[in-house]
Formats: C-alpha cells, structure tokens, sequence
C-alpha cells in the first residue's frame, strides 16, 4: 500500500501540491503556516520597505536555518560520548587492577 498522497500548502503566496507521507501531514501543514507566520512578521517590520516576496522568505529561510543549526548544536551528543568512552576505559583498567 503506498503510504504517499498529495497535499496543497500555500507558501508565499503561491500554492505548492507536495506528495507526502500520510503521518507527515500535520508536520507539514505546520511547516507551512510557520513559513507564512515568519513572513507576516518580516512585513510587519519592514512594512515602509521595498521588499517583494522573495527577499522575505530569505529572511524566513535565514533565520529557519539559524533556529536549525542552534538545535543541532544543543543536540551533539558527541562530547559526552567521548567522555564516557574515557570513563568507560579508566573503569576496565581500574577493574583490571582488583
């Protein structure tokens, strides 16, 4: 059974039909209006401006992306996988020792 159908989200603007896995839907609508929210913000702020579509979602994919790296970084597992490999070996040799 395929598990893929299509969905329509407006993104900037414009309408976009994405085949999706059916548990991503809600994610992906969510994506979506997130998209929409972050533009509505930017042309709050630089409403006297002469920014067209285009520029506001680099602003939106700049920042998306910012948010992204920050989580990745919060999330590298690998400085304490490191220490406990270290640990891991001063306790067999500690072990070793009795």
């Amino acid at each position: 059974m395929d598990d893929k159908f299509l969905i329509h989200l407006e993104i900037a603007e414009k309408n976009y039909g994405l085949w999706i896995n059916r548990g991503d839907e809600e994610l992906a609508r969510d994506a979506a209006k997130q998209i929409r929210n972050k533009i509505i913000q930017y042309r709050q702020k630089f409403d006297k401006s002469d920014l067209d579509v285009k520029d506001l979602l680099a602003m939106v994919a700049f920042q998306l992306s910012m948010n992204n790296l920050q989580l990745e970084q919060k999330n590298d597992t690998s400085p304490y996988a490191e220490k406990i490999i270290q640990l891991t070996k001063e306790l067999e040799m500690f072990l070793e020792e009795k």
